[in-house]
């Protein structure tokens, strides 16, 4: 078992997330412009039919883990696992797609340097006003004072999640010019989703000037909420 020192604390891997709640909104973009934003990371966008590609914004709720209670909040899009030789369609069904997390402000200083030191996470400080218990589900970001995102959703129906089943992602991830890859598995319970219901309003922030650039459509995809989240994070492989 490896282990990492953290402003003087030890994190033992892998790291365990007990209990979280979360909501997001996956939006489909020209997958041209999303190539451009995550051009950086030397990953390929998980292309889907007509041209488009998958940008999940999230808000996540970290109420009992290892790293303490925190807030988040993510952008991210489906990619090709590295190395993958097959089309972007079968790659898809085959489950053998991975998430950049492109974006992942936090309001906690100790995940803030968990996250960029052992997965190297692009983890930067904010403010968040949310809420995650209400029948409608609502997260503001503000950083410096500026309005990034406000995304509210309303509850879908119950999504079956298997009992006792779990879920494994590549999660990718690019900072100080590395590319790694995490084993990242989650345990959902209590989700709901529904086609749409979402709404986004972008601030004056960089962050909503990139969602801009993407080309957002005004309807999402599909909206979602899990009331409980158990997750376990793998060291990070640079790739």
């Amino acid at each position: 078992m490896t282990a990492h020192m953290i402003l003087g604390r030890e994190v033992r891997m892998p790291v365990r997330i007990r209990s979280a709640r979360a909501f997001m909104a996956t939006y489909l973009v020209p997958a041209a412009a999303a190539q451009r934003l995550i051009d950086y990371s030397c990953l390929r966008i998980l292309r889907l039919p007509g041209g488009r590609a998958a940008c999940t914004l999230v808000f996540v709720d970290y109420r009992d883990g290892d790293l303490g209670p925190y807030q988040e909040f993510g952008v991210s899009f489906m990619v090709r696992e590295h190395g993958l030789d097959s089309g972007d369609l079968r790659a898809l069904i085959a489950g053998r797609s991975g998430v950049f997390i492109h974006r992942l402000p936090v309001d906690g200083q100790f995940t803030l340097a968990a996250g960029r030191g052992i997965w190297g996470f692009p983890k930067e400080l904010a403010d968040f006003d949310t809420d995650h218990g209400g029948p409608t589900r609502r997260g503001a970001l503000r950083q410096d004072g500026r309005l990034a995102v406000d995304l509210t959703l309303r509850h879908g129906v119950s999504v079956p999640c298997g009992r006792g089943r779990s879920a494994v992602f590549a999660a990718y991830s690019h900072i100080d010019g590395v590319t790694r890859r995490t084993e990242w598995r989650m345990h959902p319970a209590g989700m709901r989703a529904r086609p749409g219901g979402a709404r986004l309003i972008l601030g004056d922030h960089p962050i909503a000037a990139e969602l801009r650039s993407l080309g957002l459509p005004r309807r999402a995809l599909t909206s979602s909420t899990v009331d409980r989240l158990a997750m376990t994070f793998a060291d990070a492989t640079p790739i």
